[in-house]
């Protein structure tokens, strides 16, 4: 009798949930983690459709604008604008590559100098190996004569030209889907956005449509405060770089303030780079350390502080939600 209770539909006629409320925390949760999986694992396809779409958004008032008052048809006005950034992209690319391969040229003799000669690092290097070779020469005293040595494995990997080529053929692919789904999202995003709305109740659409204009506002002001601390970053950088006597010391700010539109990764590259021009080029130890922690120093105290600040002054939202959103979508 009591299975057969507990089976009846409840007698007020009202649904039973799908979902127990047990289970819909864990079952939501796994959901969760899903997508964030099949984030991470189509990064490569998903990255390319964000920066499009985050790109239309930005040029979309223009390309409306110069419709409305000048009659440019969106066809015309969006191709010329994908253009143009395309052109400063490659402008960009060939400012900041002509002084680094004519740098990478002369690296060997630098790196060279610097091992071979007699520099500090090359003393404090040799410090270090001695100490290592002691260590060693202990541990193998203490182990045992007649232990059979282990034998050696040797993976073969690829070399770092090849995987540098692969990361930038992988780069270029990805930015020109970026910018072809831009241009096509510029001519009949909004027939899509129309498309879309008149699926939904009416008493929705008007707050749909407010929600896009509001994220075109919005990113493009985010993208004006990236660029302009961005913007101070690669100045500042550039003034210590010419302060301590690195060669080309415009190149470096500019190298640093664009890598730190790739968060995380751009600004380790730059710390990298400024490290080893550092060494090569100079020859007293603090002065070597002076670009790369400036560097690490002022981009620490804009990205993880000034900017957080800003953004959530300026959206009314926690600095801590805008800190944790730019280090998860950075990690991705």
């Amino acid at each position: 009798m009591d299975d057969q209770q507990t089976n009846n539909p409840p007698a007020d006629g009202s649904k039973r949930p799908l979902i127990s409320s047990d289970l819909s925390t864990p079952i939501y949760g796994l959901f969760t983690l899903g997508i964030l999986y099949t984030l991470y694992v189509a990064h490569q396809i998903v990255l390319p459709i964000i920066l499009a779409i985050l790109t239309s958004l930005l040029l979309s008032p223009i390309v409306k604008k110069l419709y409305v008052t000048l009659r440019i048809p969106r066809m015309v006005s969006a191709l010329f604008l994908v253009l143009l950034v395309l052109a400063g992209i490659a402008g960009i690319t060939y400012a900041v590559a002509t002084p680094v391969v004519k740098w990478a040229e002369q690296a060997p003799q630098g790196i060279s100098r610097l091992l071979v000669g007699q520099s500090e690092i090359k003393r404090q290097i040799s410090k270090v190996t001695e100490s290592a070779e002691q260590v060693e020469k202990s541990m193998e005293e203490l182990s045992e004569s007649n232990k059979a040595k282990p034998a050696t494995v040797v993976l073969q990997t690829e070399s770092w030209r090849s995987q540098l080529l692969s990361k930038a053929r992988n780069g270029i692919a990805g930015l020109l889907l970026a910018m072809a789904l831009t241009y096509f999202l510029l001519v009949g995003g909004d027939r899509i956005i129309r498309n879309f709305v008149r699926q939904l109740p009416k008493d929705q659409r008007k707050t749909v449509l407010r929600i896009t204009h509001d994220s075109q506002h919005e990113i493009a002001q985010y993208l004006g405060v990236l660029a302009l601390s961005n913007t101070a970053v690669g100045v500042a950088t550039g003034i210590m770089c010419w302060a301590v006597g690195l060669p080309d010391p415009a190149v470096w700010g500019l190298i640093a303030g664009l890598a730190r539109f790739i968060p995380y990764l751009g600004v380790i590259l730059t710390i990298s780079l400024l490290a080893v021009v550092s060494a090569i080029s100079l020859d007293i130890v603090w002065m070597m350390a002076v670009a790369p922690l400036g560097f690490l120093t002022l981009t620490t105290l804009v990205g993880f502080f000034i900017e957080p600040w800003v953004h959530g002054f300026r959206m009314a939202i926690n600095p801590v939600v805008i800190f944790v959103s730019i280090f998860f979508w950075g990690w991705l």
